[in-house]
């Protein structure tokens, strides 16, 4: 078993004596997401035009540059950076595109550019091409191996491949090399992934012991707080560290959805409805929208969710325009809200694409949702075989195993959902109950 999932480098451990915190994993309204992307300015991104300079700024200088020396590899490699900056901030995938423009003409300039070709592995994990990410991240790797954030874009592409004892064996390298937020960020999540909550928390008192060099970064560790937190029924813990994050960096997105679960576990369907809003307003990703449409739905605004349910796909429409994979996302989706018959076909490509963990959850939910119970169990116990804690996972495999006729298992797990986290999701957690109940 890896290191990453026992105990920390000395060095780290060292380091834990003298910072207390609390951390918690990044998800999706549904089902478990990627790994936590790496923070802002965690990859390298340009340096600004001047202090406090805004990222349209950046581009603006960024493209000027670009204009006045047009045989310059590096201003490419910058602004490509700055366009992926752009996305985290406004959500517009349009920037994906262009942002592969220029790396892209970087290379051509200089093949063996590192600014590019790590930004093209970060950029192939946004879009969820995770074997182009892993391909670019060797690639950055072999150009300049002491790097240590290129560490996390090789481990996030084995992660969500699949190849979670590569993935230890990477996070081990680059906690060695560099214990930074984002290696214990990452430490934390591959310990979630195999269930072990307490491991994953201990983890993340390093990173917030860390830091990070901008108000989001900090927003960010705060709000991964409050998801792990949340995952694990702690809810005012959760709430804390996601207020925590929104004093640190005011409307930060990740931490006012995460308020916003909070509320519509409690039933304040109003105030999460409202702060949902806000974030669709400034950052319409899938996930958000699909949050907001299943707290309607569960207030009873049946003619508000079907509105946000319809949302859901223009912007997944806009995203694989862009070059975006959303199948697991919208498989989940479609299995909840829509076509199960097109769920299947959906969660079938995620997992030929990357047999992880959460494309097998997404696709035995497919099967399941189209009556297909045999599959369905056989790809449920593929989802679950690392232990995984994660709610929607634990709710995935219990209903199935009940549709299966397994009711002992779906005792078993749903008991854990009702356990640790019942007010995981407005719909789900109350439906987790009541199947509880059915099955004794």
């Amino acid at each position: 078993m890896p290191i990453v999932l026992q105990q920390l480098p000395r060095k780290l451990a060292v380091a834990a004596l003298a910072f207390v915190a609390v951390f918690g994993a990044l998800k999706l309204i549904d089902g478990a997401g990627p790994a936590p992307s790496l923070p802002p300015s965690e990859f390298g991104a340009p340096a600004p035009v001047a202090p406090g300079a805004s990222t349209d700024q950046q581009i603006a200088a960024l493209q000027a540059q670009v204009g006045s020396a047009p045989g310059d590899p590096q201003g490419y490699g910058d602004l490509g950076l700055a366009y992926l900056q752009k996305v985290r901030e406004t959500g517009d995938a349009t920037f994906y595109t262009k942002a592969d423009g220029v790396f892209r003409q970087a290379l051509r300039l200089d093949p063996s550019d590192f600014t590019s070709t790590s930004g093209l592995g970060s950029l192939a994990l946004s879009r969820h091409d995770f074997r182009g990410g892993l391909a670019w991240g060797e690639r950055a790797r072999r150009i300049n191996p002491t790097v240590a954030r290129n560490y996390g874009v090789i481990a996030d592409a084995q992660i969500e491949l699949g190849r979670y004892a590569a993935a230890g064996r990477t996070l081990q390298r680059w906690v060695d090399l560099r214990p930074e937020l984002s290696s214990y960020a990452r430490v934390s999540y591959f310990r979630e992934l195999h269930g072990d909550l307490p491991g994953a928390l201990a983890a993340m008192r390093l990173a917030v012991s860390a830091g990070g060099d901008t108000p989001e970064n900090s927003g960010y560790v705060e709000a991964l707080i409050g998801t792990l937190q949340l995952d694990a029924g702690a809810y005012g813990a959760a709430e804390s560290a996601y207020r925590q994050a929104l004093a640190l960096d005011p409307g930060y997105p990740l931490a006012l959805a995460g308020l916003a679960r909070v509320e519509a576990g409690r039933g304040d369907y109003g105030e999460a409805i409202h702060h949902y809003r806000h974030v669709v307003q400034v950052l319409p990703l899938p996930e958000y929208v699909i949050g907001l449409g299943e707290t309607e739905q569960a207030a009873g605004r049946r003619l508000a969710s079907e509105r946000d349910y319809a949302l859901v796909g223009a912007e997944t429409r806009l995203l694989r325009a862009n070059g975006v994979n959303t199948d697991v996302d919208l498989a989940l989706f479609e299995a909840n809200h829509g076509s199960a018959a097109r769920a299947v076909v959906l969660g079938r490509r995620a997992w030929a694409a990357a047999p992880s963990v959460r494309s097998a959850d997404a696709y035995a939910w497919s099967l399941s949702a189209d009556g297909r119970q045999a599959p369905a169990l056989h790809y449920s116990r593929l989802a679950m075989r690392l232990g995984s804690r994660d709610p929607s996972f634990l709710f995935h495999a219990g209903v199935i195993a009940h549709r299966g006729g397994d009711d002992a298992r779906a005792r078993s797990l749903l008991g854990l959902v009702v356990s640790q986290s019942p007010r995981f999701n407005p719909l789900y957690g109350p439906e987790a109950g009541r199947i509880l109940r059915e099955t004794r």
